[in-house]
């Protein structure tokens, strides 16, 4: 079993491959040796038999017939492994050449010939037959038993080479698939539990230096996006009903109220007014929180486009100025040269800034002001709401960013503690920064919304 699991993994297919690939290499490598050597050894063959041939066709026909009958008791037997003198007719002078080896031609050039002897097997020689002056043809031979003892021993070099090198390196496969098998095994491990519903559990991935790390370190990452997407609807479930008991309870004592009183058309009438803003209050709750948890999730990247804030600014000025007229407070836009693109969604742009207008024309007295701008920084593009309202104390700021904070301050203005968190969500969306500071003088809210530079391109 551990070996079948250990032949079907990866690694082990990929040391078989590199077997493979080492084997392919080994045996080009040592073909090339092979066509190498006999090359080498036919042209030295070839070289000497030329040599030789000159220096006896310059000896007289007597000196010559000599030198062949001779030939085993000097030096020639070490360079010519076989000599003989033939006459026109290819009949033996001397030497120990019997017979005229079939198919060679008095040519001049070398040839190689299986020569069969009267007894034993045949054996190859490199021949050279030269015609000489008084038409008698020399006949001069060299063997290769030299190049054959030389493959001999570099097919035992390359086998006793081969099969250590083969044998370690399917040990090697064997050992690093187990290792890997191991690490697999406790990945699955982890998987179950995580399955099983421990969400908290992660792969292990050590330091990530290699692709099974890395590839840990990722799905572990996933895991964390995810456990906090699951937590987000969870905190959405709990959030809505929480903030839904309230007027959900008030209506339904309302309700009752009507139903055990004075059944007059009038008081049923107000009644059933009262559930209905109840009612729209709990559907605007819900609608809020699904929006945020949309946009936390990153769901509305696919209407992204080029916008300038400028004219984001004047859209949302011109809608709130006749609201703010009516409460008696100023709404005004400042003249700026910047014109603030950013990369983005244009609606989500003008209901970020439609909320904190909102919110700051809520929380600005009477006679009060609230300033639009846009601001051009090296490296963002800062979209500015500036009030003259109660203010947010500085330890608040950071809590007014959450579902359903609602300060000390604002308990007496409706509200679901929404509208802040919303923004803050499409302002993540946006890879924009969320600042809440002091107004002038120490005086109301300036909230600050850096958006990344957009680069051309």
């Amino acid at each position: 079993m551990f070996l079948t699991e250990v032949f079907r993994t990866a690694t082990f297919r990929i040391t078989l491959m590199a077997l493979a690939a080492m084997a392919g290499v080994m045996l080009m490598q040592f073909g090339l040796v092979y066509a190498q050597m006999e090359a080498v050894e036919s042209r030295r063959s070839t070289e000497l038999l030329q040599g030789e041939a000159e220096l006896l066709a310059q000896m007289s026909p007597e000196h010559l017939e000599y030198v062949i009958r001779r030939r085993a008791t000097d030096d020639l037997r070490l360079i010519i492994n076989s000599a003989g003198l033939f006459d026109a007719g290819h009949a033996l002078i001397a030497g120990d050449l019997h017979t005229w080896p079939r198919g060679l031609k008095a040519d001049g050039k070398p040839h190689n010939i299986d020569i069969y002897p009267e007894e034993g097997a045949a054996y190859p020689l490199r021949l050279l037959a030269v015609t000489l002056p008084d038409h008698t043809i020399l006949v001069l031979g060299r063997s290769f038993h030299l190049l054959a003892e030389q493959k001999l021993m570099l097919r035992h070099a390359m086998l006793v080479a081969a099969v250590p090198t083969f044998l370690f390196a399917l040990f090697l496969g064997v050992a690093l698939s187990h290792r890997a098998l191991s690490r697999v095994k406790e990945m699955h491990e982890a998987i179950d539990r995580i399955m099983a519903g421990d969400i908290h559990e992660r792969l292990p991935a050590n330091k990530e230096r290699d692709d099974l790390e890395r590839l840990a370190g990722s799905v572990n990452r996933m895991l964390d996006r995810l456990e906090h997407l699951m937590d987000g609807m969870r905190a959405v479930g709990n959030d809505i009903a929480h903030d839904l008991r309230t007027p959900l309870s008030r209506m339904r004592a309302k309700l009752e109220r009507a139903q055990s009183g004075e059944r007059n058309p009038e008081q049923l009438e107000a009644a059933i007014s009262r559930a209905v803003d109840d009612l729209d209050q709990c559907l605007g709750i819900i609608t809020a929180l699904l929006r945020i948890a949309e946009i936390e999730n990153s769901r509305r990247m696919a209407g992204f486009a080029q916008v300038r804030l400028r004219e984001l600014m004047d859209d949302v000025f011109d809608l709130y100025e006749p609201i703010a007229e009516m409460e008696d407070k100023k709404l005004q836009a400042l003249p700026s040269a910047a014109e603030g693109p950013v990369w983005g969604d244009r609606h989500l742009l003008i209901e970020l800034l439609a909320n904190l207008v909102d919110n700051a024309i809520k929380f600005t007295p009477e006679g009060g002001s609230i300033v639009l701008d846009v601001q051009q920084k090296d490296d963002a593009v800062m979209l500015v709401v500036t009030d003259t309202g109660t203010g947010i104390a500085p330890e608040e700021r950071q809590n007014v960013l959450s579902r359903f904070y609602r300060s000390d301050k604002s308990r007496h203005v409706p509200g679901s503690g929404l509208g802040l968190s919303l923004v803050c969500a499409i302002a993540h969306l946006h890879d924009a920064q969320v600042r809440i500071e002091s107004g002038p003088d120490g005086r109301g809210t300036c909230f600050s919304i850096a958006f990344p530079v957009l680069t051309p391109g």
